[in-house]
C-alpha cells in the first residue's frame, strides 16, 4: 500500500481557483473604462463647450486690447488691463456693493428657508398645497419677478406705499429710486426669489434626521430651541454648507433681476460686478478690460469660498472629535 504524497491534493477537497490570466484580465479593465468614459461623455461635451472653453477665451482675453468691433484687431497687451483696473474706484465700488449684495441675500435666505422648511416639516394641514405655493417664486422667470417688484415698490400708488399709509406709517417711498433704500429693497426680492430652492434643499434633508434623536431630546426634557441646536443644526450643517455655497455663487452672479430692477441705480448704488462688466463690455466694447474684470471677480469668489469652507470643515471636524 502507497502512501499519499504531501504535495498531491486529496480527492474530494476544493481546489483553489485558477488565477485569471492578466491578459484577461485587462481587456475586461479596457472595456469598464471606455463604458465610464461613454457614459460621462454626453454630460461632459456640454460643460466644456459652455463652461470650460468660455473660461479659456475670458482669461486670454483678459490679457489683450480686445474691442468690440465690426473688424477686431487685437494684441497682447500684457498686464495693462489689471493695471489699469487697479485705479478703477468704480469697479472696486461695485465690487463692495456685490459683496454687501451676496452676503446679505445669502444668509436671509438661509434663516428664512431655514425657517420655513422646520414649519413645513411639523405636519401642517394642506402640506402639499403648502409646499406648491412656497415653490411659485422659483418657477417665475426672473424678468417677470423684477417686473412684479417694480409694480410693488412703485411710488405712485404701490401696493407697499399703499399698505404703508393704511396703517399711518410714512409712504409715497421711491423705495427703487432713493439712495438709502434701493438695495435693500433690491435685497428682498432677490431673497423671495431664491428662498424656495434653498427650502426645498434644506426640506429634504430636515426628513433624513431620525425622529429618534428628536424624541430623545424632547424625553430630556429640551425645549424646541434647544432641539434645535443639539439635534437638528448638527445634522444639517453640512447641507447648509452646500447650499449656502452655491447660493453665493449665484447670488454673486446675480444680473437679470438687478438689471431690470434698476439697471445699477440710483448713482450706481446697486452696481453689482457682473452689471458692471456686462456695461464695460458691450456699451463701452472694451471686451480685454471686462474679461480683466471677470478674472478678478472669479479669483475673488473662489477665495472667498475656499475661505468659508475649510472653516466649516473645520468645524465639522471638531464636532466630530467632540463626539
Amino acid at each position: 500500500m502507497t502512501t499519499p504524497s504531501l504535495t498531491e491534493p486529496k480527492r474530494g477537497a476544493a481546489q483553489p481557483p485558477a488565477p485569471r490570466s492578466k491578459k484577461r484580465v485587462k481587456p475586461m479593465a479596457r472595456t469598464r473604462r471606455r463604458e465610464a468614459i461613454a457614459l460621462v461623455l454626453p454630460s461632459l461635451i456640454p460643460i466644456l463647450v459652455l463652461s470650460v472653453a468660455p473660461l479659456v477665451v475670458g482669461v486670454f482675453l483678459a490679457f489683450t486690447n480686445a474691442r468690440l468691433v465690426r473688424h477686431p484687431d487685437y494684441s497682447f497687451a500684457g498686464l495693462d488691463n489689471f493695471a489699469r483696473l487697479g485705479g478703477n474706484a468704480l469697479f472696486w465700488d461695485s465690487l463692495r456693493i456685490g459683496m454687501i449684495w451676496t452676503v446679505g441675500v445669502t444668509l436671509l435666505q438661509l434663516a428664512a428657508a431655514m425657517g420655513l422648511a422646520l414649519l413645513l416639516n411639523s405636519g401642517l394641514k394642506l402640506q402639499g398645497l403648502t409646499r406648491v405655493l412656497a415653490l411659485v417664486p422659483w418657477a417665475m422667470p426672473p424678468v417677470v419677478v423684477a417686473i412684479m417688484w417694480q409694480m410693488i415698490y412703485s411710488a405712485n400708488g404701490g401696493p407697499l406705499n399703499a399698505f404703508l399709509g393704511a396703517v399711518g406709517l410714512p409712504s409715497g417711498i421711491n423705495w427703487l429710486g432713493d439712495f438709502s433704500t434701493a438695495l435693500p429693497a433690491v435685497i428682498v426680492v432677490g431673497v423671495w426669489v431664491g428662498m424656495p430652492q434653498t427650502t426645498v434643499t434644506l426640506l429634504a434633508g430636515l426628513q433624513q434626521i431620525p425622529g429618534e434623536l428628536l424624541e430623545a431630546a424632547a424625553v430630556d426634557g429640551a425645549s424646541a430651541w434647544r432641539k434645535f441646536t443639539a439635534v437638528t443644526w448638527p445634522a444639517m450643517r453640512p447641507i447648509v454648507t452646500s447650499i449656502t455655497s452655491l447660493n453665493f455663487i449665484w447670488n454673486f452672479n446675480s444680473f437679470s433681476l438687478v438689471y431690470v430692477l434698476t439697471a445699477g441705480g440710483p448713482g450706481g448704488k446697486t452696481m453689482v460686478p457682473v452689471l458692471f462688466i456686462y456695461l464695460e463690455a458691450f456699451k463701452n466694447r472694451e471686451i480685454g478690460y471686462a474679461a480683466a474684470m471677470g478674472l478678478v471677480v472669479v479669483i475673488v469668489v473662489v477665495l472667498i469660498l475656499a475661505v468659508y469652507l475649510r472653516s466649516q470643515f473645520r468645524t465639522e471636524d471638531r464636532a466630530e472629535k467632540g463626539r
